[in-house]
């Protein structure tokens, strides 16, 4: 279980929009954390995975002959071995239709290959010894004998005629033929527009990079036929469900997931992977536990990656640059195999995200899924939400240079006004709060565009390019389905909320202890969270799409409420009144007609030493969480380039965000920090590249960069919160904007600073060589 416990905070003014620090940073920093790979069971054995050393081939034989015969070996699981057993394959919960109608197509996806390995570092089998050296050694002794095929890793590439087939399902190698949109509309828009605007831009390829490599123990108990699973991921009562329905074929309550600290998933941690189903059967087939981590290398190879589409990309304007439509026409890598919800973020999320906050009155996305001899692609930070701010973003800076219209300004004409609330978009989304255009007016004051000429100037002194980044975004939050809240009293006077959304880093335990605060009058620091121990829920949608503090943040409200209805009795008791005469007040009760009141706290207080009654205060609820909300903002930046090498220097940084009510704002503003910081990395230097057999060349820290603090520009961050109408707490989510908002702050920036050299257009990662090539081009 994850506790997640309170310390040494006074407990006045620790309510909602309170600067408490995070609870869980001073035991994590000693090195009191407990995250998988800390776990040490009894008896424990360890597995590790003998992966593909190439891309694309008939998997012929495994000789595991020599690796058997090894010291301390007890066992080599195979993909036949799991297919005997009867195991399921890695399920893709993410549905949808092809523009004709039909369902798209998802391969069967075992564990482990039966017939063919469809990209380097898939996981063949795996080996099992008494320790991890005597593994590790044996898994070198495996022996495989698989014939090469061609391989094709360029998702364009891959749909053309003769490309090499990865599933025989998907004969033309795509699995989704996704359309949306009103196409007459934005064809008439075309017809009549003014100005047109056309760009083909690139999501890159990048590595999600979590500090904590995944990590996973199975136990199996005999006796009760039951698994226990301990892994790092992103809620442990989907993953449950996932493990028992799709792998195991077992009821639910034969399996327990069990997660500790959980350090970055960004997405990639969320679904089951590969060598999670031989952990399970050699822990039964050997009647003892059977722990495997990752190593870093492998990480570059299993871990599902991010990002990886492209698309052309057409903005329609009339005379005076009022948006008439956009049409988004693109492809979707989605690797060798479909992971969890890989179709999703390319598609939907793309065409729920596009309008972003204009009034753009058309819109129509078509996309291929395509299959590559490449690592799966699937969800990383924002999942479809940074990708399509980024072409509108992208679009509005190049049409606003390219027809002569003022940047902001041409922003500021097409901004939904605030007047115009609740607004439904051209993507059917409504969006029932916000002041974009005063946001946008705040950032830009922020960041003294006046003096902007002299710094300009300046840098040209020095014989370097200066450039200003604008970039506006709106993201479309995950909304709906249910979440559990549970507030347990318990008998040393704290209280533990029970939630199945899961902190893998964003700092859940503070902000939703603030919210027990405000709606009971508890404490914060008498506030426990425990949220990774699947026995205790009833449900749990888990942490992503920056839900959480709408889903848990509501359930914690829904069940404070039933908390002060379950006090009533207690209350009357106590001042000897009937419960009729109580009536409900703020965070206490008050007998009718009198001043006569006790608060909760004083009630709970009293309840302590009663097991009975202090039970009879406990609430759980299954919340029906509200639906999506609609965090905005503007990003201002300034970079410096020097023309000589090409390197990028971020110099300024603005950032005015509205993520409704804040609950914690330093952690609000930590997540938009560490936003910013991988939209950096993604558009600066992050760059997954693969040969033409397939071979990753970008595999090791040594050749994939990512951003380090040096790389990091100072920032001025501030708030312009409309809270937001669809949920009790008036909170629109904060955990993936900055990355959002950067990419293209950052790009449009190197574009300006580049302008006067003729450069119009640059694909993420700028690189030092890419803006080099591009300036020796220009």
């Amino acid at each position: 279980m994850n506790d997640q416990s309170a310390g040494g905070f006074a407990p006045d003014g620790d309510g909602i929009g309170a600067s408490i620090p995070r609870f869980e940073d001073s035991r994590l920093l000693t090195g009191e954390g407990l995250y998988t790979d800390d776990r040490a069971l009894p008896n424990q054995a360890h597995g590790v995975a003998v992966r593909s050393p190439i891309a694309h081939g008939v998997l012929r034989s495994i000789d595991t002959t020599a690796a058997l015969a090894a010291p301390g070996v007890l066992a080599v699981v195979t993909g036949q071995d799991l297919a005997e057993a009867g195991y399921g394959g890695i399920p893709c919960v993410i549905g949808s239709k092809n523009q004709d109608g039909s369902d798209m197509t998802k391969p069967f996806r075992p564990s482990l290959p039966l017939d063919k390995v469809r990209h380097a570092g898939e996981a063949v089998c795996m080996v099992v010894a008494e320790t991890y050296e005597q593994a590790k050694d044996a898994a070198e002794l495996v022996e495989l004998d698989i014939e090469p095929l061609p391989v094709v890793n360029d998702m364009r590439a891959a749909v053309e005629p003769g490309a090499p087939v990865i599933h025989d399902e998907a004969p033309n190698n795509v699995c989704l033929d996704f359309r949306r949109g009103d196409a007459a509309a934005v064809d008439a828009a075309f017809a009549k527009a003014a100005h047109v605007t056309r760009r083909t831009i690139v999501n890159n390829r990048v590595v999600v990079m979590a500090m904590e490599p995944r990590s996973a123990i199975a136990d199996y108990d005999k006796a009760s036929d039951s698994y226990t699973f301990y892994t790092g991921c992103q809620g442990v009562f989907g993953m449950r469900n996932n493990l028992a329905k799709a792998i195991l074929k077992v009821e639910t309550d034969r399996v327990r997931v069990l997660s500790g600290n959980t350090g970055g998933s960004f997405g990639m941690k969320s679904p089951v992977y590969p060598e999670y189903p031989p952990l399970l059967h050699a822990s039964k087939l050997l009647g003892r536990p059977v722990r495997w981590t990752d190593e870093r290398t492998d990480s570059f190879v299993s871990d599902q990656h991010g990002r990886a589409s492209i698309y052309d990309c057409e903005l329609a304007l009339d005379a005076d640059g009022t948006f008439l439509a956009v049409r988004v026409d693109g492809f979707g890598d989605m690797g060798a195999a479909l992971a969890s919800v890989s179709p999703n973020p390319p598609t939907g999320n793309i065409f729920k995200n596009l309008p972003s906050l204009y009034r753009t009155p058309a819109i129509e996305v078509r996309v291929r899924c395509v299959f590559t001899n490449a690592t799966t692609v699937s969800a990383y930070r924002g999942a479809g939400r940074p990708e399509a701010n980024y072409i509108m973003e992208r679009l509005v800076d190049a049409a606003a240079r390219e027809h002569g219209f003022d940047r902001i300004e041409l922003r500021r004409r097409n901004l939904v006004p605030a007047a115009a609330m609740p607004f439904t978009a051209a993507s059917t989304e409504t969006y029932d709060s916000g002041d974009f255009a005063a946001v946008l007016d705040q950032a830009v004051a922020m960041a003294d565009l006046p003096g902007f000429d002299a710094r300009k100037a300046a840098s040209a002194s020095r014989g370097l390019r200066r450039g200003l980044g604008i970039a506006c975004y709106l993201e479309v939050t995950a909304g709906g389905g249910q979440e559990q809240g549970t507030i347990q009293f318990d008998d040393d006077g704290g209280v533990t909320i029970v939630t199945g959304t899961y902190d893998y880093g964003q700092g859940h335990a503070a902000p939703f202890a603030q919210v027990l605060a405000d709606r009971l009058g508890l404490p914060a620091d008498k506030v426990r969270l425990m949220q990774g121990d699947s026995a205790l829920l009833q449900h749990g949608g888990g942490t992503g799409g920056s839900r959480s503090a709408m889903a848990s943040g509501g359930a914690i409200v829904e069940a404070s409420t039933r908390v002060l209805e379950n006090g009533r009795q207690l209350a009357a008791s106590y001042l000897e009144v009937a419960p009729e005469d109580i009536e409900v007040s703020g965070a206490g009760y008050v007998v009718a007609g009198t001043d006569r009141r006790m608060t909760l706290r004083e009630v709970a207080a009293r309840a302590v030493d009663d097991p009975e009654n202090r039970a009879s205060l406990d609430a759980t609820v299954i919340h029906q969480v509200s639906p999506s909300a609609y965090p905005n903002g503007a990003h201002i930046c300034e970079v410096e380039i020097d023309p000589a090498t090409g390197k990028v220097r971020v110099d300024r940084y603005v950032v005015v965000d509205d993520f409704g009510t804040l609950l914690n704002p330093p952690i609000v503003e930590g997540q938009v920090h560490g936003g910013i910081a991988q939209g950096l990395g993604q558009a600066l230097m992050e760059r997954v590249d693969y040969d033409a057999d397939g071979q990753l060349l970008s595999g090791s820290l040594m050749d994939y960069a990512v951003p380090r603090a040096a790389d990091m520009p100072p920032m001025a961050l501030a708030f312009h919160p409309v809270p937001a109408t669809s949920n009790p707490l008036g909170v629109k989510g904060c955990g993936e904007a900055g990355c959002t908002g950067a990419m293209p702050a950052l790009i449009n920036g190197i574009l300006d600073a580049l302008a006067d050299d003729g450069v119009t257009n640059i694909d993420m990662p700028a690189t030092p060589e890419v803006i080099w090539r591009a300036l020796e081009k220009a």
